[in-house]
């Protein structure tokens, strides 16, 4: 079964910022930040990450994660939230994170350097299985 409508696809496969947010830990409150991301083919969402952030440590001891994505200013009001099990993979993360820079960084070959050094980094590839889906739009 499948959670997103055609205009949740069309503002997803944009190269939009999403806010994530991860279970906190110490009586912290939940902070949502601001991550690159893609949708698969099987309507998951994927972003990459250095394995030794405290985002990855939360989700791989409470792997559940929401996202919110939206319009940027200037276009009709929309957003899609999504709240669902994460799971961490070891494969895929730095072929992940080079399609999503050269999405990201369209335009701005300079900054594509930062490629050299996540190349060598222990990434991580976070996929969220959707459980639930909100969606808003004018």
């Amino acid at each position: 079964m499948t959670h997103f409508t055609a205009s949740d696809r069309q503002l997803l496969s944009r190269p939009l910022q999403a806010m994530i947010t991860v279970a906190p830990t110490g009586g912290r409150w939940p902070a949502p930040r601001p991550v690159w991301f893609e949708l698969t083919d099987a309507d998951e969402i994927q972003l990459f990450s250095f394995a030794s952030t405290p985002r990855v440590a939360r989700v791989r001891e409470t792997p559940r994660a929401s996202i919110v994505v939206s319009a940027p200013v200037g276009e009709p009001e929309q957003w899609v939230s999504i709240e669902g099990s994460v799971a961490v993979h070891d494969d895929g993360a730095f072929e992940l994170a080079d399609r999503l820079a050269r999405l990201y960084y369209a335009g701005e070959p300079g900054k594509l350097a930062v490629l050299d050094e996540w190349r060598d980094a222990d990434l991580v590839r976070l996929v969220i299985t959707p459980a639930r889906v909100q969606r808003y739009s004018i």
